[in-house]
């Protein structure tokens, strides 16, 4: 029995990091590809950004229907569905011919890639026991950073001469995994039982997020993840563009870009370590510190080498926390709502994730700098750091009561 359970939830584990790696893949693809699509539609710059902005839209209504379905009809049926959509849509964002087909596409890829995500938090967390949690859902989403750093690597070779390629490499990979997630992805353990338990599952609902008990918690969580996320996509979407601002070379800026990669899969690893090992207060202090000395350092330093250890670090706390706060999702609300509850959090997330690029944009077309909008982060990141404290503190005093 017990090697049965280990089986399943290495290859639970396993297939999840794939899908994270495929996911990777497809959130990047938009911004390496962004210059042969604008060549090829005609794009001026607004309209770039409406069709970075339209994967990001999707991921919304994508992250609240598919965590609810999640919690309602199996996480391993949702997610199968999510990976179909988001494969399908990537080919198709290759082969339309009008920019609003382009866009749709695109939206479509979000929609797949946002109910994908609640689904694979719930399948990593509720594999194993709860001292390996944040083990298990750190070794799931480093796949992202790593398919970040393949899209990378697939732009600067030959291959990607042709900007189709890239979407068709991040349509081909899901519908390759379908067949593995159908015959070897068990479904959650706890998921069954809480079906067999009474059918509680079909009891819950939305608005149970919001009752006297998860009503404190889930407010802090949403605002948590605002601010964090609006930070973290502000600097996925601008990085480059703002080294070169600070007068920095296109390749040296690039490589920035991959240093951020690299730090986001250490800071993946040793995040989720820590969250099993130390207190989740200890852990939640040194994401948020280390991104505020990431920004700092970004505003500091004047060599390349200083900004490769710079943009390194962001990544690391940045993407690394965002599994921090996944983790700590997944332990704020039990089994029945857990999709739900992650699903909406992470919706609350990308609001900011969309606020985050076009405030950025809006910024720096009144004129101002770069380093100024580097030092607009960290009050954000400050706001977002002390609500999760409160959260914690929250959840402490009920564990006591």
């Amino acid at each position: 029995q017990q090697q049965n359970t280990q089986r399943n939830a290495v290859m639970t584990i396993l297939i999840c990091f794939l899908i994270a790696f495929i996911e990777g893949i497809d959130l990047q693809s938009a911004g390496v590809a962004a210059a042969g699509v604008g060549a090829h539609f005609g794009l001026d710059k607004p309209a770039l950004g409406l069709f970075f902005s339209a994967a990001i839209l999707g991921l919304l209504p994508g992250g609240l229907v598919g965590g609810r379905l999640g919690d309602r009809i199996g996480r391993k049926k949702v997610l199968i569905i999510s990976v179909t959509l988001f494969g399908l849509f990537s080919i198709l964002t290759a082969s339309v011919s009008s920019y609003s087909g382009l866009l749709f596409a695109r939206f479509m890829t979000g929609v797949g890639l946002g109910a994908a995500l609640p689904n694979l938090v719930a399948l990593a967390s509720e594999a194993v026991s709860e001292k390996a949690r944040g083990r298990a859902i750190s070794l799931m989403y480093c796949g992202m950073p790593i398919g970040g750093i393949a899209v990378s690597l697939l732009a600067s070779s030959a291959l990607a001469a042709d900007w189709k390629v890239i979407f068709y490499v991040g349509g081909v990979l899901p519908l390759l995994v379908i067949p593995l997630m159908m015959w070897f992805l068990p479904e959650s353990r706890a998921f069954l039982a809480t079906q067999q338990a009474d059918q509680q599952v079909a009891k819950t609902k939305f608005s149970d997020l919001f009752n006297h008990y998860f009503r404190m918690p889930t407010l802090l969580l949403w605002v948590g993840y605002f601010f964090t996320m609006m930070v973290v996509y502000m600097l996925l979407n601008w990085l480059p563009s703002l080294l070169m601002d600070l007068g920095f070379q296109k390749k040296d800026a690039t490589m920035v870009q991959m240093f951020f990669s690299v730090g986001a899969f250490i800071g993946t690893i040793v995040l989720g370590v820590l969250v099993d090992r130390w207190k989740m207060k200890n852990v939640i202090l040194l994401m948020y510190s280390g991104i505020v000395i990431g920004l700092v350092a970004l505003n500091s330093f004047d060599t390349v080498t200083g900004m490769y250890l710079a943009g390194a670090l962001v990544g690391c706390f940045t993407i690394g926390g965002q599994m921090v706060l996944y983790a700590l999702g997944s332990q704020v609300y039990p089994t029945q709502m857990r999709g739900t509850g992650v699903g909406t959090a992470m919706a609350g997330g990308r609001f900011g994730a969309m606020a985050g690029p076009a405030v950025a944009g809006q910024f720096l077309t009144m004129g101002n700098g770069a380093t100024g909008l580097i030092a607009t982060c960290i009050p954000g990141i400050i706001i977002a750091a002390v609500l999760i404290l409160i959260l914690l503190g929250t959840m402490q005093k009920r564990a006591q009561a």
